[in-house]
This record gives structure tokens, sequence and C-alpha cells, in this order.
């Protein structure tokens, strides 16, 4: 497989399964093995990690932790997109589960926080919508700036758009809200 035959082919592969780093680790020449590596390492960290996250949301609130997730997010996309090895893709990949897991379990409890038990599930609910459906409008657009300027670009969007996010939560979002 081309770099070029990866990078025209991107974003029908983002569109359908997301395949964003992978595609950027095989174009750089990363073996299947490393990808394999790579590919494990998030969710591995996300997962375990929020076992810890959920708790100290408990203990210290929601708003910071969200904050900081999304930042720590950011820097680990734009980890990738400059990024050229495997060291730093692998580095990246532990940050990003680190703020996926900072994010995911709180973002979830600060809905249960401020929803009524008879309209919870249909809060999350509304919430998962939106969220799914910005991975969706998110896969179509991201290939479509990786077909127009590469792959590092539009990761490099992505981390930007959710620098953007973290600092909109950190202005608008309440602190209090945790009982």
């Amino acid at each position: 497989m081309t770099a070029k035959t990866i990078r025209t082919s991107a974003s029908t592969l983002f569109a359908i399964t997301g395949l964003r780093n992978p595609i950027l680790f095989a174009a750089a020449g990363l073996s299947i093995e490393r990808i394999g590596i790579l590919a494990a390492v998030y969710p591995a960290v996300w997962g375990a990690g929020q076992l810890i996250t959920g708790g100290l949301s408990d203990r210290i609130g929601r708003k910071w932790l969200i904050v900081g997730g999304m930042i720590v997010q950011a820097v680990a996309l734009g980890m990738v997109a400059a990024g050229d090895s495997f060291g730093i893709w692998l580095a990246a990949a532990m940050l990003l589960g680190a703020g996926t897991a900072m994010v995911y379990p709180t973002l979830l409890a600060a809905i249960g926080d401020v929803a009524h038990p008879e309209w919870r599930a249909r809060s999350v609910g509304s919430y998962r919508l939106w969220r799914d459906g910005g991975f969706a409008v998110g896969a179509l657009l991201s290939g479509l700036l990786a077909d127009a300027f590469g792959i590092p670009t539009a990761v490099a969007a992505v981390a930007a758009l959710t620098a953007a996010s973290g600092i909109v939560v950190a202005v608008r979002m309440r602190g209090d809200d945790h009982p």
C-alpha cells in the first residue's frame, strides 16, 4: 500500500472506521505489530485510568477533570500530528488514554449530578446522540481535511477543536453542580 493510496482513500476510511491514526502510522512505515501496540495502548490506559478518575471526580468535582482531560487529549493529538516516530506516538497514545479517562466517566457523572431521576436516562440519550453524531460528522470532515491537506493536518484540526472545547467548558461550566 502506497502513501498515495492511503491518502486518497482517507475520507472513506475515516467515515467507515475512524482509522485516522493507524493510517497515519502505516503511511509513516510502522510495522503492523507497532501499529497494533499503539492501537491497544490508548484504550488500555483509558479503561484502567477511568477506574481512578471516576472516583476522583466524586471527590474533587467534575469541571476541572473535564477541562484538564480535554487539554491533555488536545496535547496528545498535537503530538500525533507532529510526531514521526513510534516513541512519540506511544507517549501520545498514553496521554490520549489518560485524557479520555479524565473526561469520559466524568461527563456521564456530570449529567447524573444535574438530571432528575425521572429524565436522567433521556438526558444521557441526548448527550450520546450529540456525542456520537459528532464522531460521525467529525469522521467525515476530518477525512475531507485529510484528503485535501494530509492526515497530520486533519489530526491537528481535531486537536485544536478539542482544546477549544476544553476552553469552552472552563468558561461555561459551573463548578458547583457536584454534591
